[in-house]
């Protein structure tokens, strides 16, 4: 690992050995000066000693994340690669407290001693009782009333934020999204009670409401607490003709009232938290009467984890958000009064969508950065490519649980085998 050129290489060498040993990848500092192999996996360019200073009072992915948004650190290669080489480096570097005084002393040697600058004005910062009505519209705010044209460049034509379903190698991000679509309107029961009142928890921009209701004439009743996701599922609505059918509200899942014979929750149930879990079920439960269905479709993690306000997901995308143990999410709907019936887990299925993301925003990084600006669009690339690693690794998962409410016999109205739901259709392009 010795320097190529002296300079800041030189100086911040013992600390960089002292922290992850030789690097996996080149690094390069702002005065021209390097470690590491020009052959290396890929490379990253300390711009200004402002990363630095960064790194050195948040010594955990929190610190790197800031400089890299607010362009002090940037990378050359393929992003997922430098992730992936540079975690076993990061979670070193979280736990090693031995080094500030090494940190210091190097930071002292190229001139980055003192403070941080201000954090990228992106970050989040919520406030009030943590899941409060008020809070969480805060917190959904944040990450999901950035711009719909700006989510169209990333999630593609089927305007759809959440885990697609890769069933055949040729498959584009559209194709995977129907098939997603379909197989929950098929674990749902719907194309044997055409004509079903759907509930869609967390609706998003329409798209499964609008498959729903296209192919098995479902009528569906979306909510979202995202302004804009609710006025773009509206016009949506209006232009496929389907006013009659479906519904989109402002609201929030716990003021909904009325009896439905199915639910989806989809990519919304990480916004509900370990504490409000059981009212969350107890809620659903109320909609449902007999034989009626709840798929949950969520990210979630061995043993649960609360999204850190200290982490850089917690700070930029997800405020508020937990993972919940899939263990924990089967025992809360037993315990509301639902059968679970079936448990899948589509975690490479994510990697896949999220890869499918990173490419839609980097072929249009420049009108992304017209659209949200230059900081906001590198959080959307760290967080999604970050994100792929972790469902590849398995260290994030994805699970579809779903449940029946059984009537006074216990009959449950399922299907005695899963056959039903593997002939899915794509149906509709939505």
């Amino acid at each position: 690992m010795a320097p190529q050129s002296g300079g800041v290489a030189t100086s911040l060498q013992p600390l960089i050995r002292k922290l992850i040993g030789n690097p996996p990848v080149r690094l390069e500092f702002w005065d021209g000066s390097a470690l590491g192999s020009t052959d290396a996996k890929g490379t990253i360019r300390v711009i200004t000693p402002n990363a630095l200073r960064r790194i050195i009072w948040a010594p955990n992915e929190l610190g790197p994340g800031r400089a890299y948004v607010a362009g002090e650190l940037d990378v050359d290669g393929d992003i997922f690669t430098l992730i992936d080489v540079l975690k076993p480096a990061g979670l070193h570097l979280q736990s090693t407290l031995g080094t500030i005084p090494t940190g210091v002393a190097a930071a002292a040697r190229v001139g980055a001693l003192g403070l941080p600058p201000s954090p990228p004005p992106e970050e989040a910062r919520p406030r009030g009782r943590r899941h409060s009505k008020r809070r969480d519209r805060s917190a959904i705010s944040h990450h999901y009333d950035v711009g719909n044209e700006f989510y169209e460049l990333v999630l593609g034509p089927s305007m759809t934020y959440s885990c697609a379903r890769w069933t055949e190698p040729d498959m584009n991000l559209v194709e995977a999204q129907a098939s997603k679509h379909d197989v929950i309107c098929r674990k749902l029961g719907l194309p044997e009670r055409r004509g079903a009142r759907m509930l869609d928890v967390g609706c998003g921009w329409g798209s499964l409401a609008l498959h729903a209701a296209q192919t098995y004439d479902a009528h569906v009743v979306g909510v979202t607490i995202s302004e804009e996701q609710a006025a773009y599922a509206r016009r949506r609505v209006e232009a496929a003709g389907l006013s009659e059918s479906i519904e989109i509200r402002l609201q929030d899942y716990r003021d909904v009232r009325g009896e439905f014979d199915v639910i989806s929750s989809v990519g919304m149930f990480e916004h509900v938290g370990a504490e409000r879990m059981a009212d969350y079920f107890a809620g659903l439960r109320a909609l449902l009467g007999d034989h009626g269905r709840l798929l949950n479709h969520a990210i979630s993690s061995i043993g649960g984890s609360r999204i850190s306000r200290n982490s850089f997901v917690g700070r930029y995308v997800f405020p508020d958000g937990e993972l919940i143990d899939v263990g924990r999410v089967v025992l809360a709907m037993e315990a509301a009064g639902f059968e679970v019936r079936d448990v899948e887990s589509l975690r490479e299925h994510y990697a896949l969508t999220l890869r499918a993301w990173v490419a839609n925003l980097e072929a249009s990084w420049s009108r992304a950065v017209e659209l949200v600006g230059e900081t906001r669009a590198r959080v959307w690339r760290l967080y999604m490519a970050a994100s792929a690693v972790g469902f590849e690794d398995g260290g994030l998962g994805l699970h579809q649980v779903l449940g029946v409410v059984p009537d006074a016999d216990g009959n449950s109205g399922m299907p005695r085998t899963r056959d039903v739901w593997s002939a899915s259709s794509t149906g509709p392009k939505a």
